[in-house]
């Protein structure tokens, strides 16, 4: 992350832009998974631009442009994090950890939530990596591999 790096809260105007990263960052994780048809990808703006409304989420912005995003959303007490994607040219320099700090702090501050959950897929090593290196630890491993992840924001 760059001194001139901008976090800030998710709004519905981002959606095409948001989508376009989303689809660059979660092209890997297709090839991993050798799927095309992951929801990351086949998400219309339409789709997104509706999930933006009363969103946790947040944007990183490099001047003008945003380069990273995650959602989340409250239920209850638990702040469900999802869709976390940085562009590719921007992976690998601490976005990815600002952004999840930044959603945790809305979800705690804005809605009380106390607890934040998220999910990756089992062959997805680089974002298990971050999310431990964050303090998340495993809660559920689902039979089709996916690891759900939970992390007190108390």
């Amino acid at each position: 992350m760059t001194d001139d790096t901008e976090i800030r809260p998710i709004h519905p105007d981002d959606a095409g832009e948001v989508l376009t990263i989303q689809r660059a960052a979660f092209a890997s994780e297709a090839r991993i998974y050798d799927d095309a048809d992951m929801p990351p990808l086949t998400q219309t703006l339409e789709e997104l631009r509706a999930e933006l409304v009363d969103n946790l989420g947040c944007v990183a912005l490099v001047g003008p442009r945003i380069v990273g995003a995650v959602r989340a959303r409250a239920d209850g007490d638990l702040l469900l994090i999802g869709r976390l994607a940085i562009a590719p040219d921007q992976q690998g320099g601490g976005l990815g950890t600002h952004l999840l700090a930044a959603v945790e702090a809305r979800g705690r501050d804005e809605a009380g939530a106390t607890t934040a959950e998220l999910f990756t897929g089992g062959l997805s090593e680089a974002n298990q990596h971050l999310y431990e290196r964050e303090g998340y630890e495993r809660s559920e491993v689902t039979d089709d591999g996916e690891i759900y992840y939970r992390k007190s924001l108390a």
